[in-house]
């Protein structure tokens, strides 16, 4: 049920991008497999990984506008006194100086995104990896 409200929520294009970043952070997190605990370690492993799903999502929820969480709800017919409920048992058990550092993240991705832009650096590093890929291939030639 949740992860049709968060795939709705991250389609709508109402939604910063900052926040959708925080999403593709948290998969990449976990699929990468370069964990804080590797996941060898029974039970600990496996939770760095939830535990970053977990900041992700509620840090993601964070940033969208009530009136449009509200109309997916309704859309999608969940029950929003459980949804506050459930996530107010996640804030419960997540750590204040963690969420505390981790509500600063999207307005760190916004800066660098606009730092980013106003440097060209998109065009610089298009420019880098297309002759870093030239040069690769000029010697398997």
């Amino acid at each position: 049920m949740y992860s049709r409200l968060i795939w709705a929520l991250a389609r709508d294009s109402r939604i910063p991008a900052s926040r959708k970043a925080i999403l593709v952070g948290a998969v990449g997190y976990v699929l990468v497999g370069r964990d804080l605990i590797p996941d060898e370690i029974p039970v600990l492993g496996g939770i760095d990984d939830l535990a970053v799903v977990v900041l992700a999502v509620e840090l993601f929820f964070e940033g969208v506008p009530d009136e449009i969480l509200q109309e997916k709800i309704e859309e999608l017919e969940i029950d929003g006194d459980v949804f506050r409920h459930d996530m107010d048992q996640v804030r419960r058990v997540t750590p204040a100086p963690v969420r505390k550092i981790i509500r600063r993240l999207p307005e760190a991705l916004d800066s660098a995104g606009r730092f980013a832009k106003q440097a060209r650096l998109g065009s610089l590093i298009r420019s880098w990896a297309s002759k870093s890929w030239a040069t690769k291939e000029e010697s398997f030639a």
